[in-house]
């Protein structure tokens, strides 16, 4: 996985039959010059160290007697020498390697060569001293411990939300001196939980009901109508849930048998509100309806010794239900956490039929994986019991109350689903520090109290001061602390939008993959078209450019910028023109008494908001007069490609 990352074990091994050519003063002359600037080791000398490096002497690895761990390390080499000498980067024998003066000895020996800017940064570190400080900054000295911790709940502000979420912002807004701002219109908030909780923006009724509610409580009776819709709920969370669990109609494996879907058992689980430590274990310990997640995918050909299924299943299941990225771990021990190549196949060995052998980097250690939870402190799986026993001991020392984490990974990232950002980030490293532990701690315990209802954490956020802050928009890169003031502005899921244009127009997907109740139908209701949701049918150009994946990996959280594919696919792409014809169609089938009363109609269900007078003209002009099927095209397509459309303010 990491072969491309160079390792100094070759300069050892050639230095000890004498095969390394003198480093001196005469050489020096030859080497890019050192960079004539202070250097930075934190921002440029550590991580050119750990990309290239420590896969074989950082984390504890000492190939060739070199560890790179400390300066100290650094400077004892390795078991032919000093690789560096402080203040004199020409005589450094690692300066010559890397600056690749000799053919056959260039270092990395395998990837692209460090440019000469880069040996000229290294050559400068060395000069000035072998500067070196601790990786881990002030910020780590949080310790995330498996323990569950229940802090106390503060008392609510006179006149202020009782909301146990506000209660825990009040104080944090003190110490960031945040004055929080008054509260979104009513018809945002109702847009932005109907497309967080179902996936669909609110039909007009009910957002004229919303409004002329007076009643305090209507936030609350919102938030469990829009939750009581079993179907609509389901259908949402198939998309979030299918990402995560790797699981789809077509791809890799499935038609071979080395790939099984769980879409019956997953709708299930859904739509019945399966509470949420029996959803991961009966995913963990799994049913034949469910046994695809941990099964994985049987790779064709020769894989990677960290893609055998067991490893998957390893992986799997840490990222998904416990936050924890063990990639990096599957190959070698982790040089971006403390997560060791043992830990790994710990996990991975409670998924195999038989003992696994350590592999690192695949080359097999001729060591045997001894089996464990990645907190001992939790439980141990007994390596005597069966496939079943030991898969039944893991669900349970996953899902104990015991461990901290499999509570905080999920509420995190239902809190990163409605406010566009996690507690802690990222969100499969969970160990990092939330921007609020007290928060995330008590609504872990909060939903351990609640039976593990996702629901119950949902309404909590829902009915929020938080949840109806305006929204905020916090460049990626920023390079300030992150401090929280209301919900991110996110964007529509490629589901979410294909299913809002299909609620406007009538016209839904076409080509179904799997069957969904059909919802109750009042006595003499004329039958209506069936409603055929995006995630439904296979996926194609268009959700592909917007970012559904190929779930062949797990996938927590979908990219949020737009992309020039996207755009691309979205101005002239056929699967997108496709549908809005449809749609025209559907839409025009019976002419409307009045263009103008539907494109308003349109605009209020698409918008939540009447239409303005000069988009009312716009539209005129594209529609035409009378109607043509492709001028409503036009009118669609416009209205679509608005960011008040696409985006969740």
């Amino acid at each position: 996985m990491l072969s491309g990352i160079p390792c100094l074990s070759r300069l050892l091994c050639l230095a000890a039959f004498g095969v390394i050519v003198s480093c001196g003063a005469a050489l020096a002359q030859e080497l890019p010059p050192a960079a004539n600037r202070p250097v930075d080791f934190d921002t440029e000398i550590h991580p050119l160290l750990a990309e290239r490096c420590f896969q074989c002497h950082g984390g504890g690895q000492s190939r060739g007697g070199l560890q790179m761990d400390s300066r100290e390390l650094l400077l004892n080499g390795g078991d032919s020498g000093p690789v560096v000498v402080e203040g004199k980067s020409g005589e450094s024998r690692l300066i010559s390697l890397v600056a690749g003066l000799d053919p056959e000895l260039i270092m990395p020996p395998k990837g692209p060569q460090l440019t000469p800017e880069e040996v000229g940064i290294l050559r400068a570190w060395i000069d000035q001293g072998l500067v070196w400080h601790e990786t881990k900054t002030e910020a780590a000295a949080y310790v995330a411990s498996v323990t569950p911790r229940r802090p106390e709940l503060p008392a609510a502000k006179e006149g202020a939300s009782a909301n146990p979420i506000d209660r825990f912002l009040d104080a944090y807004y003190a110490l960031h001196s945040v004055t929080p701002s008054a509260s979104v219109s009513d018809a945002v908030f109702l847009r932005r939980a109907s497309l967080d909780v179902t996936g669909l923006v609110p039909q007009p009724a009910d957002l004229d009901a919303f409004l002329a509610d007076t009643d305090p409580e209507k936030y609350a009776k919102a938030a469990d109508r829009l939750l009581g819709d079993r179907l609509a709920y389901a259908e949402h969370w198939m998309t979030f849930w299918n990402d995560a669990l790797r699981n789809d109609f077509q791809g890799t494996g499935y038609i071979d048998g080395g790939r099984k879907q769980i879409t019956q058992w997953l709708f299930d689980a859904l739509y019945n509100n399966l509470p949420y430590d029996q959803f991961a274990s009966q995913l963990i310990n799994p049913s034949a309806e469910s046994e695809g997640f941990v099964n994985g995918i049987i790779w064709r050909g020769v894989t990677a010794a960290a893609m055998v299924p067991p490893m998957q299943a390893a992986q799997s299941v840490s990222q998904v239900f416990l936050g924890v990225n063990l990639k990096c771990a599957s190959c070698h021990d982790s040089f971006v956490d403390h997560w060791k190549l043992a830990d790994s196949y710990g996990m991975a060995s409670v998924f195999s039929d038989g003992a696994m052998e350590l592999v690192r980097c695949d080359v097999p250690q001729g060591e045997t994986a001894q089996i464990k939870f990645l907190w001992p402190e939790v439980g141990r799986v007994d390596p005597k019991r069966s496939l079943a026993g030991r898969r039944a001991q893991l669900a349970r020392l996953l899902t104990s109350e015991e461990n901290g984490f499999f509570a905080r990974a999920i509420v995190n990232r239902i809190w990163a689903k409605f406010m566009g950002r996690g507690l802690v980030e990222p969100l499969d490293v969970i160990e990092n520090e939330p921007w609020n532990a007290d928060l995330l701690d008590w609504l872990a315990s909060d939903l351990v109290d609640h039976g593990y209802d996702l629901k119950h954490t949902m309404k909590l956020i829902l009915t929020s001061q938080a949840y109806r802050l305006p929204s905020v928009d916090t460049p990626p890169d920023s390079q300030n602390a992150y401090v929280f003031r209301g919900p991110e502005v996110k964007r529509m899921t490629a589901e979410m939008f294909l299913d809002t244009l299909s609620s406007l127009t009538g016209a839904w997907q076409e080509n179904p993959q799997f069957a969904v109740p059909e919802p109750p139908k009042k006595k003499d209701e004329q039958p209506k078209p069936p409603v055929i949701r995006a995630w439904r049918v296979n996926s194609d150009p268009l959700t592909r450019a917007m970012g559904r994946p190929n779930r062949e990996q797990v996938v927590t959280r979908r990219q949020s910028l737009a992309t020039a594919l996207e755009a691309v696919e979205l101005t002239n792409g056929q699967t997108l023109s496709s549908h809005l014809q449809r749609g025209a169609e559907s839409l025009l089938a019976a002419p409307p008494a009045s263009p103008e009363d539907l494109v308003s109609s349109i605009y209020r269900h698409a918008l939540q908001r009447d239409v303005t007078e000069s988009e009312k003209a716009a539209a005129a002009q594209m529609v035409g007069s009378p109607v043509t099927k492709e001028g409503f095209e036009d009118f669609l397509w416009a209205l679509a490609m608005q960011p008040e459309f696409q985006l969740i303010y």
